[in-house]
Formats: C-alpha cells, sequence, structure tokens
C-alpha cells in the first residue's frame, strides 16, 4: 500500500480514497504530498460509495483511486453496480485503482465482487490483500499485491531498499495457509457472524446508540450521537471507566465523528462483559 502510494503519486497529485477508512490511506497521500479527495461513506447508504460524489470529484488530476471492500472500520461493502461504475469510468479516464481486499472472506450478507475481475481492470489496477485476516496470521505482516509489470518493477525497488525481504518462515506458512484445508476459515467467519448478531443487537439496546449491522469484516461502526459527546471522549470514558477498548470513528477521518470502531474479534464471553460494562458509562451521558 505504502510503496503503491509512493510509486505513482507526486507532488500536488490527487487520490480518491474513502472516509471513514484506513487511515493509512490519507496518511501516505499526505506523506509524499498529494492531495487527499475523500468520498464520504454514510451511514445512511450503508457505508457505500457515494458515485454521484465520485464522479463530481474526478478531475485531470486524479492519478489513483482507492477501494476498500468490505471495508474498515464500517464493514461496508460495495454492491456489483458501485464497483462496475468505478471501474468504468476509472478505465475511460486511464486511472488506476488500488482495491483494497483484505477482508474479501469476511463477507455475511450477498455476493463478493472483486474489482480486480472486472474487464481490463488487471492492465492498469493493483489489487491487495494478506494472510492476517483470512488465515489469522495478524502478527506475521504477510501481503501481496497483484499488479502490471512495469509498476511492479518499481514497487520491488522500493520494496527491496526498504524490507529487504520477508523472512523465509513467514514465507513457508503462507503456502502452509493456501495449500491447506480451508474449513477453519469458514468455520472462523461463521463465528464472526454469530458475534456480529450478538454485538450489534446488545450495542443498539445502550442508551444514545445505534448500530446497523455491517456486511464484512470483523468491525461494528455504531452511531453514538445520541450521547451528545464527541467520538474520542466516549472512547476515552469507555476506557477509563468501564475498561472497554473502542476507537473513536474521527480516527479514521473526519467523517468517522459521531462513531466509533469495535471489533469483534474476542470471544463471545468478553462481548457480553463489554456490552454490560459500557451500559452505565453511556447512562451516565444521557443525564
Amino acid at each position: 500500500m505504502f510503496f503503491t502510494i509512493m510509486a505513482l503519486v507526486d507532488r500536488g497529485d490527487e487520490v480518491i480514497y474513502p472516509n471513514p477508512g484506513f487511515p493509512i490511506y490519507e496518511s501516505v497521500i499526505n506523506f509524499v504530498g498529494g492531495v487527499p479527495v475523500p468520498i464520504p461513506l454514510r451511514e445512511e447508504s450503508d457505508f457505500g460509495f457515494d458515485l454521484a460524489l465520485f464522479e463530481q470529484r474526478l478531475s485531470k488530476k486524479t492519478k489513483l483511486i482507492i477501494v476498500n471492500s468490505p471495508e474498515n472500520p464500517t464493514g461496508g461493502v460495495l454492491d456489483r453496480g458501485q464497483i462496475e461504475r468505478i471501474a468504468q469510468l476509472a478505465g475511460e479516464r486511464g486511472i488506476p485503482v488500488m482495491t483494497d481486499e483484505i477482508y474479501r472472506q469476511f463477507l455475511y450478507d450477498g455476493e463478493f465482487v472483486s474489482f480486480y475481475a472486472q474487464p481490463g481492470m488487471h492492465r492498469t489496477s493493483i489489487l491487495l490483500d494478506g494472510f492476517s485476516k483470512s488465515y489469522a496470521m495478524t502478527g506475521w505482516r504477510l501481503g501481496y499485491g497483484v499488479m502490471p509489470v512495469e509498476l511492479a518493477e518499481h514497487v520491488t525497488r522500493l520494496m527491496v531498499n526498504s524490507n529487504s525481504c520477508t523472512a523465509s518462515f513467514v514465507q513457508l506458512a503462507g503456502v502452509a495457509a493456501l495449500q491447506g484445508d480451508h474449513g477453519p476459515v469458514t468455520r472462523m467467519v461463521a463465528e464472526f457472524k454469530r458475534r456480529r448478531e450478538l454485538l450489534v443487537d446488545g450495542l443498539n439496546r445502550l442508551p444514545g446508540v445505534s448500530c446497523r449491522k455491517p456486511r464484512g469484516a470483523f468491525y461494528v461502526f455504531p452511531n453514538i450521537k445520541g450521547t451528545g459527546k464527541s467520538s474520542a471522549e466516549v472512547a476515552d470514558r469507555l476506557l477509563q471507566e468501564a475498561g472497554v477498548a473502542v476507537l473513536s470513528g474521527a480516527a479514521f477521518g473526519a467523517q468517522g465523528e459521531g462513531y466509533l470502531r469495535i471489533s469483534y474479534a474476542n470471544s463471545e464471553a468478553n462481548l457480553r462483559k463489554a456490552l454490560e460494562r459500557m451500559e452505565p458509562v453511556l447512562a451516565s451521558m444521557k443525564r
């Protein structure tokens, strides 16, 4: 992700990306001197891409489009029509698309549509994926990019001078994950779906909170505007007073203000405990 943006974006170039979104998108765009052009992901559209606004914000300066589906932090999923329209517009203008599909296995409703599979997109686009989510190899830091050969040569040059190489035992673990039994992955996703139901139902019973059911990934993005407090204040109080660690939605971009990100990559028992502890803290904010 870092090397792709470094290779494609010069000072003053515009990059379209989702907001709220994975913080590294905006961070690296700024780092290389690019101009971040956010597309708000709104709750009322289940955090899908605003295609009308997307078309308005495309310009001659647009050098890269970033897409993430299923999405971090909202759990939103772009449907086939949205993917096809973005691909069409990008193809007509010759703009590369970086599609972050790290959560592709974590889809609970509907079909997964890969941007990279759209006609002609393999010639200009970059598919990013990895082993940390689907194979629970988070600490091993193993990922990959699929991209045009001429871009891969530049990315390789940056990679070799930065990280040198991925540890051999980590690469062997990746081979084992790909060639091994995928039954555990299926069972893990089914378990996450059960946790999603538990957490969404529990959050919707809490004072000042409303939560849509995410279609993918393993995060919920509850609306906490009913508390009358900022996302940062709510997150801080939940940590200090309830011992529950959540992230402020604003940590994922300005459009995330008024929301929290909560991961359900934890046990059912701990999720229930978290909901119990959150209730009195949130109730005190309403008074």
